[in-house]
């Protein structure tokens, strides 16, 4: 077979109607694990059995629909942020569903589908495909407690006898996943397709700042060692030194900060807060990191307070896609949409990066209107989806033809 044809209204109407569960104004408030986000998986379940494929949910709450024997899969994820956009991860999810319903419609190649559970970074990012992938166990992942408290082995009891075993990974050939693009880059080039090339490594540090609590009518500023100005002071100074380490391409956020005892009238005596830095080169990475350290420790010096620092979690390492599954893609976004396409990096993390410790994988972007996501306003236009969701079918067309 050369072509199958999806049916983009279908694929629209339900990605509207994923978009129902947990709406909130633009945007969906769906985070791992919440009502919403199981109410969604129940339904995600419902429509994949309609289409024919066998529906796991597995321990954690990653949503497979299978077909028989050796197969492509293709997903992404549904859960969302706090205040989330309405196509972060759920695009790759239905448009694979759509994808799979019509391949197997019109005789097309065997496609399995999989909604990622918590990517959103509720208990650490990408969790539901960390531990599918073993890059971290299910008894580290139990203990693992998120910032509002709830814990993960709690939390994934809510599933109930929705559960059954995990998926062996050894029956799909290969993962591709379709997301929105999250950045201005295809939106201001006015290009309707992304062939991504890798996805960016990610390290993150909890800093703790030890100062002295105190009155804050009557201490001077002379004697002070005030737990969020040195923070700050921190901060000014690493901007400073990355002048000469990072590239364009190099991203780094102070992006939570909690200061105690946070009353108006008094000194904080702590201060901790995250830092977060990505880049597409390994070395980069371990530059960036020598000059924190350093940066950390001068610092303490200047502010006379006590610098602490700890891993949120395991590193992720840069990750090129392969490159059968990118010519692919390209093949595929050069025939739907000729010209209007580029191959370019990821910036953000993805599920592919863990599903690649598995098997071959591949991704694809659409534009971010504006270059907005993470945000109630995050939007793609309908013709952008349709043309996205059209590359992803010819893509794993052409995958399923012999090498």
């Amino acid at each position: 077979m050369e072509y199958f044809s999806v049916n983009a209204e279908r694929f629209l109407s339900d990605l509207h109607s994923l978009r129902g569960f947990g709406k909130c104004g633009n945007g969906v408030q769906r985070r791992a694990f919440s009502e919403a986000d199981i109410a969604a998986r129940d339904w995600l379940a419902g429509r994949m059995s309609a289409a024919g494929l066998k529906t796991q949910i597995d321990p954690v709450g990653n949503v497979f629909g299978l077909t028989d024997g050796a197969s492509l899969l293709l997903g992404s994820h549904s859960d969302t942020q706090p205040e989330g956009g309405w196509l972060d991860g759920a695009l790759g999810v239905i448009a694979a569903l759509e994808v799979a319903r019509a391949s197997a419609e019109q005789d097309g190649p065997p496609i399995s589908v999989v909604s990622f559970q918590d990517e959103e970074g509720k208990f650490g990012a990408l969790t539901g495909s960390s531990i599918w992938s073993g890059k971290l166990s299910l008894q580290e992942a139990d203990k693992i407690i998120s910032a509002d408290g709830a814990r993960f082995a709690d939390e994934r009891a809510k599933l109930g006898d929705r559960i059954s075993g995990f998926v062996e990974p050894a029956r799909f050939t290969g993962f591709l996943e379709m997301h929105i693009e999250q950045g201005p880059v295809l939106d201001e080039a006015q290009e309707a397709i992304g062939v991504v090339t890798s996805i960016v490594g990610l390290r993150q540090l909890q800093i703790t700042v030890e100062g002295q609590q105190n009155h804050a009518g009557t201490t001077p500023m002379a004697s002070r060692r005030d737990a969020f100005m040195a923070a700050a002071h921190f901060a000014v100074l690493l901007e400073d030194r990355f002048a000469n380490v990072v590239t364009p391409r190099t991203v780094w956020t102070i992006g939570h900060v909690r200061v105690e005892p946070n009353a108006p009238s008094i000194v904080p005596g702590r201060a901790i807060f995250t830092l977060q830095w990505r880049d597409p080169d390994f070395d980069r990475l371990e530059r960036i990191e020598k000059v924190i350290v350093e940066t950390l420790r001068d610092a303490a010096t200047e502010t006379g307070c006590t610098f602490r620092s700890e891993r949120l979690r395991k590193d992720l390492v840069p990750m090129p896609m392969d490159t059968r599954l990118e010519k692919a893609c390209a093949e595929a976004a050069e025939k739907v949409a000729p010209g209007r396409w580029r191959r370019m990096p990821s910036g953000a993390l993805h599920d592919a990066s863990n599903v690649s410790a598995l098997m071959p994988v591949g991704m694809l972007f659409v534009p971010s209107i504006n270059g907005i996501s993470h945000s109630f306003e995050e939007d793609t236009a309908e013709e952008d989806l349709v043309t996205g969701l059209n590359v992803l079918a010819e893509a794993a067309m052409r995958l399923s033809r012999p090498a």
